[in-house]
């Protein structure tokens, strides 16, 4: 895996991510596929959109179908028939979700599924990703809510220390077992607190990984308090690798964590927005379900056309809304992804004329509220 900057404007950047299978273009948003699809859509449609990567959940992919019902039948690619890009998460979100049982060698879950209790310490996430086949997989982590009392956060950071050294440790003893084409990120922990970030930053990159995440974040904090973390711990990340803030997908968010020096994203933010009716446009979040939108033959957003739903008006979409159709809700979830990919696409564009500044000030004034 290979990063190369074709342009920086002040710590922001834009480039090209090599990897074995293609190039994904940076700053890049993923859309998550947390079993394996991207909700209401298929991988006809995320080609259409032109989506080089999407994510699938380690935890819930473990549980239906299984790792290994996934590897009988060639891995996640094929599974999913999909050709581009995948990555996996490690679990350690639904430690911060789910509440399992945690000790030092990993966490008990119980299935959300049928009930039944599930182990997952580093080395069985390790195993796990690797017969889902993702191009990445994640080391696992713990990832405390915010706010937390410091000891919280600090144990947890250190935990997360501990289980990246034997999931990097235990990824080169199945080098045999694992795809060729297979990566491995490593995963920042420390809270809103810029001193551990930047502890946790430097002990993580101490291990060596191919790539460097920032989790634990979006989790309850505000944004005021995310940014100065985001930039204490990539100020210490390498130049040549790339770096990925989890779970952030609004648009405030986005392009902060470009200004300092992001280059991958993920959040189901956009597709859970748009299937409870929410759109994402250049003037903000609209709300379709709002009675003026019922003779609106306006496209969704006039200033932003996304070529795969410009047929549709908003009057027909927010019908499609009130009769639970779910055909809208496939067709603002593709709008919704278009619209975040459009905006990376122009954040990599002003980076490289030298205007990002202007641009990241003119999106806060519209999503900075939000």
């Amino acid at each position: 895996m290979q990063l190369k900057i074709d342009a920086t404007d002040g710590t922001a950047r834009a480039g090209q991510l090599h990897t074995r299978r293609g190039v994904l273009p940076t700053p890049l948003f993923m859309p998550v596929g947390t079993r394996g699809a991207v909700r209401t859509l298929d991988t006809d449609d995320l080609e259409r959109l032109g989506a080089p990567i999407v994510l699938g959940n380690t935890y819930h992919l473990m549980l239906r179908p299984g790792a290994e019902a996934i590897a009988e039948r060639g891995g996640l690619h094929q599974f999913m028939n999909w050709s581009g890009h995948l990555l996996t998460d490690s679990g350690g979100f639904q430690i911060f979700s789910l509440e399992p049982k945690v000790d030092e060698d990993g966490a008990t879950f119980q299935s959300t599924y049928d009930g039944s209790y599930h182990r997952l310490g580093p080395e069985r996430a390790v195993d796990v990703q690797v017969l889902i086949g993702a191009d990445i997989q994640m080391a696992l982590d713990v990832c405390p809510g915010l706010p937390a009392p410091d000891a919280v956060v600090v144990a947890a950071m250190e935990r997360t220390h501990r289980w990246a050294e034997r999931a990097r440790r235990h990824w080169h003893e199945v080098a045999d077992a694992r795809p060729s084409y297979q990566e491995q990120f490593g995963i920042v922990q420390g809270g809103i607190d810029p001193v551990l970030r930047a502890i946790s930053a430097r002990a993580i990159t101490s291990i060596g990984f191919d790539g460097y995440a920032l989790g634990g974040l979006s989790v309850g904090e505000s944004r005021q308090e995310m940014v100065p973390a985001i930039a204490a711990a990539t100020e210490l990340l390498p130049l040549d690798r790339p770096r990925y803030l989890m779970g952030v997908g609004d648009p405030a968010g986005l392009v902060e964590g470009v200004a300092n020096g992001i280059d991958l994203f993920d959040c189901v933010l956009p597709t859970r927005l748009a299937r409870h009716g929410t759109v994402l446009t250049d003037a903000g979040r609209m709300n379709l379900r709002n009675a003026r939108y019922a003779t609106d033959d306006q496209p969704l957003d006039p200033d932003a056309i996304c070529p795969l739903t410009a047929r549709y008006s908003r009057a027909y979409l927010r019908h499609l809304l009130g009769v639970h159709e779910l055909t809208a809700m496939r067709l603002l979830t593709l709008h919704n992804l278009w619209w975040l990919a459009r905006l990376m696409a122009r954040c990599r564009a002003a980076i490289v004329q030298g205007t990002f500044e202007s641009f990241r000030k003119d999106v806060l004034e519209v999503w900075g509220g939000r």
